[in-house]
């Protein structure tokens, strides 16, 4: 009978087969596989101790560190569930997300425990003594490495199937309330299995994870190389310097990083003195999370010279859906490429459910083994997600002649102006080509003539003198009339809302430009 693996048993396996090959690394610490293993069998132990029970889950609220990854392996270890709460979240939102997940014991980031201590009153599941922090003690939490001393280094006895729920993650909410999102283990060794084959990674790889580990996708590449044997460099999700991120590189030989456009930018925006430093050791880039633009893609191959670029569409529920390969990234620039391995034909319907011709635009539908399980508590949200087995994640794509699939938008960001259907992505990647301007976001804002206008909100670059009549005038050479701005809007990269990866939240900047 086969049998799989999760990623906490295969430390396990993985500490006797490397036992010297630095599996997890940061500014300052370097510990072995087997390291590792000795802590998080420790910190599975003093889990149990509290009480938990198998299925029961674990809220982190933690700053990428290796104790939390520490935190991923141990609840895959002992069938407890985790459940990463993004850090830049407020009170109200991490509550209801500790809530609604039903988490029995919180693990906290010294730098996060005024939040904790904010809301604990109000905690529904979690008892007082099942509060750990990370860093500094503090009154009323377990230090977290006393509460992991305390236990044994001996393998944890516990039953977890390839079935059973690892993860419990939370979506941004672009469009409302976060919704809980289920994976399961086998859904994640899907996932290593089919891209470190999809992306060729091996073991002598060393993964650098800049991205929030609360966030899908540095929960999927940080740990294909720990399940593989490779290495993972931890940087701290909230500081990111583009020299800063050269200068690792090229102390710790990184040779892959999962980046999205908005990090590219700031690394091609750095100053002359980062671009001297040696980052040969990159083999493969992958640019994701959000659309990329065809300029961008094109700086970073210049800036990398001779490394492979990767670019992928996927989703929290679906995993990887699309890859454009290196040999592809020239000649089909604008494309997220065509389906990973083990993805079933991927669907474009329309909204009777009819599947498209070539080049017509509609719904994206995929099925596969890295899919979710369901949406915690909205077997209603879940439902409306599939067509059969099929699921969305609400984006709108095309297909060409030759089989490879183009982003168009999210069909929530659509903006209809007098009747007429316009895509915000086709207007961005001409108006973000413009060499003054760092980013933009189109969004559609009421209008009584047109129901919606469209309005650029534009970031220009530093010392950049550019006006509304620029941009404006950028569009109306290679746009319809109806699709180019009517209003542009100037602010700050700050002002800028933003999910943790860098993606724009669209519906936060409407109601922040229209409030």
């Amino acid at each position: 009978m086969a049998c799989w693996m999760n990623l906490g048993q295969t430390m396990k396996v993985n500490a006797k087969k490397f036992p010297d090959t630095i599996a997890l690394r940061d500014r300052e610490r370097r510990f072995t596989f087997p390291e590792v293993n000795r802590r998080v069998n420790r910190l599975s132990h003093s889990l149990l101790s509290l009480g938990l029970n198998h299925g029961d889950k674990v809220a982190v609220l933690m700053e990428n560190s290796i104790e939390i990854i520490e935190v991923y392996l141990a609840t895959a270890k002992t069938g407890l569930i985790i459940v990463p709460i993004n850090f830049r979240l407020n009170t109200e939102e991490v509550t209801y997300i500790t809530d609604n997940s039903d988490a029995k014991a919180f693990i906290v980031h010294d730098m996060f425990s005024a939040i904790t201590d904010q809301i604990k009153p109000d905690l529904k599941n979690i008892k007082p003594d099942r509060y750990v922090v990370v860093g500094e003690p503090a009154d009323g939490y377990k230090p977290y490495e006393e509460f992991i001393g305390m236990s044994p280094e001996s393998e944890p006895d516990a039953l977890v199937r390839p079935e059973d729920t690892w993860l419990l993650i939370y979506t941004s909410g672009t469009t409302g309330k976060p919704k809980g999102v289920v994976r399961s283990h086998e859904s994640h060794i899907a996932y290593y299995l089919i891209n470190a084959a999809d992306f060729g990674f091996a073991e002598h790889d060393i993964c650098m994870n800049v991205m929030p580990l609360c966030h899908i996708n540095s929960v999927f590449f940080t740990f294909i190389f720990l399940y593989i044997g490779g290495s993972a460099y931890i940087h701290p999700a909230q500081s990111f310097k583009g020299e800063e991120i050269l200068e690792i590189i090229e102390r710790e030989k990184i040779t892959f990083i999962s980046l999205v456009p908005t990090h590219y930018n700031i690394i091609l925006n750095a100053s002359e003195e980062a671009g001297k430093h040696d980052v040969r050791s990159i083999r493969k880039l992958l640019c994701s999370s959000a659309p990329v633009r065809k300029t961008t893609k094109k700086a970073i191959m210049e800036f990398f010279p001779g490394v492979e670029l990767y670019e992928a569409y996927g989703s929290t529920e679906a995993g990887i859906v699309t890859i454009l390969k290196p040999e592809d990234q020239l000649r089909k620039l604008g494309s997220i490429g065509y389906e990973s391995l083990g993805t079933d034909f991927v669907k474009i319907l329309d909204e009777a459910g009819n599947e498209v011709g070539v080049d017509e635009i509609g719904e994206l539908f995929s099925r596969g083994p890295m899919l979710f399980d369901e949406y915690y508590k909205m077997p209603e949200k879940t439902a409306a997600s599939f067509r059969g087995e099929w699921f969305s994640a609400g984006d709108m794509a095309r297909r060409d002649a030759d089989g490879f699939y183009q982003m168009v938008d999210r069909k929530d960001n659509m903006i209809i102006t007098g009747g007429e259907n316009v895509h915000p992505s086709e207007i961005e990647e001409i108006i973000g080509s413009h060499r003054d301007i760092f980013d933009v976001a189109i969004i559609g804002l009421p209008d009584e003539k047109w129901g919606e206008r469209v309005v650029a909100v534009v970031i220009p670059k530093e010392n950049a003198q550019i006006d509304d009549k620029t941009v404006i005038n950028s569009c109306k050479e290679k746009l319809a009339g109806y699709k180019c701005p009517k209003q542009v809007i100037f602010i700050k990269a700050d002002e800028m809302p933003r999910t943790p990866t860098g993606k724009i939240l669209h519906r936060k900047l409407r109601e922040s430009v229209d409030g």
